[in-house]
């Protein structure tokens, strides 16, 4: 497989993309291609320890910062580590794209060079949560602030070809995002979209609350992007908060630090779970080509599981089963159309 991995994105790159290049060169015994300043990637690349040469560095002048506006400069700036490594995927040089940089930026780039797939109104950020059975497919977590009912429900279709050849559930069970589990719940936008939903060939559920999502009883979850924003960025709030104060409690006496050794595996096994860097990246789905993106505090692990993350996608053939089911939908919409 040919993965590209922006070597400016990360908040301190480009150090651990170069580390995780080298790493997942290693791992997966593939070449990487490492987007980025040449003049800046490649002496710390001739420094590190192992098979350097499986990392291919393509020069890329520019970068795509964190306060650049994504419509504008996706277009002006064309010498970025985004633009170039994204065209790599246009030109069929490469099978999939992972940045920890600006998603603005991400989608913008990707939605400027590769288009979306056909028929698909709007891409969605997807994100993979930890819950109670394992992880739930959450869409859309910041691409969309403002969304129509056919919006959501296409989001659901995409989640659930993810969840279906990514992590391998077949049927998944599709929730909406609500205030509450009755149909009539919620605002306008829910109110709209459960119908659409209810009417589809998705195994949908019907509306869910916070409390079960985390209880794992939906596969995938949809919700509009302001809305699955702060649920992300909570989520990951009170996950960083539980963590830190246990840690804390731990170390008050020694009676708690004795305890604290007795039960150190299950909290590091739940603090891997809760680790965002265990995912590393989430697809943009909906755009034509394989794109991941991974928070900007990405570290060289992060980055070789976002790797991992992207090679699963192109190993289950996602692209051509994401463009397969919203053909479908198509051709429904049309057959109803007609009726």
């Amino acid at each position: 497989m040919r993965i590209v991995l922006d070597a400016m994105g990360s908040d301190t790159h480009p150090e651990p993309e170069i580390q995780a290049a080298v790493q997942a060169a290693a791992l997966y015994g593939e070449e990487i291609f490492l987007v980025g300043n040449e003049e800046l990637i490649s002496p710390r690349l001739a420094a590190m320890e192992g098979n350097t040469s499986a990392v291919r560095v393509v020069h890329a002048p520019e970068v795509f910062e964190m306060d650049d506006k994504p419509a504008e400069n996706a277009r002006r700036k064309t010498g970025t580590s985004m633009a170039v490594g994204i065209e790599l995927l246009r030109t069929g040089e490469a099978d999939a794209f992972v940045t920890a940089g600006n998603t603005g930026g991400a989608m913008a780039t990707a939605l400027f060079r590769l288009g979306r797939i056909r028929g698909v109104k709007r891409p969605a950020l997807t994100a993979l949560f930890p819950v109670r059975t394992g992880h739930a497919v959450v869409l859309d977590i910041g691409a969309n602030v403002d969304c129509k009912p056919e919006y959501l429900l296409q989001f659901a279709q995409m989640g659930s070809v993810y969840a279906e050849k990514v992590l391998g559930v077949i049927n998944p069970r599709v929730g909406l995002l609500s205030n509450g589990e009755e149909a009539g719940k919620g605002n306008t936008l829910i109110k709209e979209t459960y119908p659409l939903m209810e009417t589809s060939n998705l195994n949908f559920i019907g509306n869910v609350e916070g409390k079960e999502l985390f209880a794992g009883e939906a596969h995938v979850v949809v919700m509009d992007g302001f809305t699955g924003n702060i649920l992300l960025k909570s989520s990951e709030a009170v996950a960083s908060l539980i963590t830190e104060i246990l840690r804390e409690e731990i170390m008050t006496s020694t009676r708690t630090k004795l305890g604290g050794m007795l039960v150190k595996p299950a909290f590091t096994k739940i603090r891997k779970m809760l680790d965002p860097a265990e995912v590393g990246a989430a697809p943009l789905l909906g755009v034509n080509g394989l794109v991941f993106v991974g928070h900007g505090r990405s570290d060289a692990r992060a980055l070789v599981n976002a790797i991992g993350v992207a090679r699963n996608a192109v190993a289950a053939n996602l692209l051509v089963a994401l463009r397969e089911a919203i053909q479908s939908r198509l051709e429904v919409d049309k057959v109803e159309e007609k009726g």
